[in-house]
């Protein structure tokens, strides 16, 4: 069976989850089947098959399971959004039509070779620091500068700058990755690359240092400069430059953490999310993560069941603030257990392995550093949210991809897909060849 034929078969169990967790939530609200549960799914279907058409005749050597582990994803999402509020669901069914749209522009723009991107890295990493800092010129949404408010629609920059970046350090590493490693010394067991050459290893912790200090967010600085380290270890195979980088952005984030008092407090909420002062506080307090942890631990190990977590009671304030965004992985962990929500993450790490077989596979440096670096970038997304929410780290505003409601980042994660799904052919078909 070839590639895009194995495709084809996989999109067909995710369009059934679609048909099924709607039937769910009808069943679950008025007791009733509905034959719109087999319209959504057939709808969904429908779209994810013009996607296949698209990869079919453009991409034929893809990898075969990125895109139906996506489907599950934004199906899943869809669902959820649905029992949680219909009008986000219909605005995220928009947007997801607007990502498959801006998926399939990506690849038919870069079909014939993405290494094009390397010839305009600078122009791209100026467009990436300059949609970092753009959210600063609007208001702060719980004290970090994550979003742009232009009135008929709010976006995350953030989600756009980290493929740019990416792009940027993949081609920029893969030109210098030798003179990290040539003239590096060890001092006390830990090999240092040569000062003249530690300044691209200085100047991005300089930039994620600003980055927090700017837009005062924790999340993205990590997810950020992790990519950057990830990156930086496969060009140079020197586990000791990723300790050197994680030593020096945890002495800047203690830093920033005694002069900046959002993070103060958002740390301050982590580490005691169960104090009744911080319980009690209004803004900057730790009522949020303290709810999502009441609520993964009322799910149990195989949950609550599907539409029965409590979001809000009447007019009152929400149980689960952000139910619908920063705490979607809790009410999944509320209604389908411990067991549901690690199935959530397996299908994540299916894609996070997929990505990275891809970097293995492609042959030449620039395709090897983006697709680790585009693959890195989404497993610390997925770490910095559903740790966040778990209280493993401090929690922030980053979404969890391809299911949480927010359409900036549904289009760029299609973006980042599609770039995936391009290193893939050219690797998979260079491997056929040999």
């Amino acid at each position: 069976m070839t590639a895009r034929n194995r495709e084809l078969f996989a999109l067909i169990p995710a369009s059934l989850l679609v048909t099924a967790g709607f039937t769910a939530v009808f069943i679950q609200r008025n007791d009733l089947l509905s034959d719109l549960s087999l319209t959504y799914g057939l709808i969904f279907l429908c779209l994810c098959l013009a996607a296949h058409v698209v990869l079919r005749f453009t991409l034929p050597h893809a990898d075969p399971y990125l895109f139906p582990l996506v489907a599950v994803l934004a199906c899943f999402g869809l669902v959820m959004l649905y029992r949680l509020d219909e009008d986000f669901a219909r605005e995220q069914a928009q947007w997801f039509v607007a990502g498959l749209i801006v998926f399939a522009a990506t690849i038919l723009a870069l079909r014939k070779d993405h290494r094009v991107l390397e010839r305009y890295r600078y122009s791209i990493a100026l467009a990436g620091i300059l949609l970092l800092l753009l959210p600063r010129l609007f208001a702060p949404v719980n004290g970090a500068y994550l979003s742009v408010d232009l009135g008929v629609i709010t976006f995350q920059p953030a989600e756009l700058a980290k493929i740019a970046i990416v792009i940027f350090l993949a081609s920029y590493l893969r030109d210098t990755r030798q003179v990290l490693v040539v003239g590096a010394r060890r001092i006390a067991g830990i090999t240092f690359p040569p000062l003249k050459h530690l300044g691209p290893l200085l100047a991005v912790w300089g930039t994620a240092m600003v980055l927090l200090f700017v837009i005062q967010d924790l999340g993205s600085s990590l997810m950020f400069f992790g990519a950057f380290l990830a990156l930086v270890y496969v060009a140079t195979n020197r586990i000791s430059f990723v300790l050197i980088g994680v030593g020096l952005f945890a002495l800047g984030a203690r830093v920033l953490y005694a002069i900046r008092p959002t993070i103060e407090n958002r740390v301050d909420a982590w580490l005691h999310p169960f104090n009744d002062t911080l319980y009690q506080q209004q803004a900057g307090g730790s009522y949020q993560i303290a709810q999502s942890v009441f609520s993964q631990a009322d799910g149990g190990l195989f949950g609550q069941g599907f539409g029965q977590a409590t979001i809000q009671l009447g007019d009152n304030p929400p149980i689960l603030p952000a139910a619908h965004t920063d705490a979607i992985y809790a009410v999944i962990t509320n209604e389908l257990g411990l067991l549901g929500a690690c199935a959530v993450l397996l299908v994540y790490l299916l894609i996070i392995e997929r990505g990275f077989k891809t970097a293995m596979l492609a042959t030449d440096s620039f395709s090897k550093l983006l697709a680790t670096g585009l693959t890195a970038v989404l497993a610390l997304q997925v770490f910095v949210i559903v740790g966040g929410v778990t209280k493993l780290i401090p929690l922030t505003g980053v979404t969890l991809p391809f299911i949480s409601y927010g359409g900036s980042s549904i289009v760029a994660n299609f973006i980042l897909l599609a770039l995936l799904l391009l290193v893939s052919d050219r690797a998979r078909r260079e491997a056929q060849a040999r």
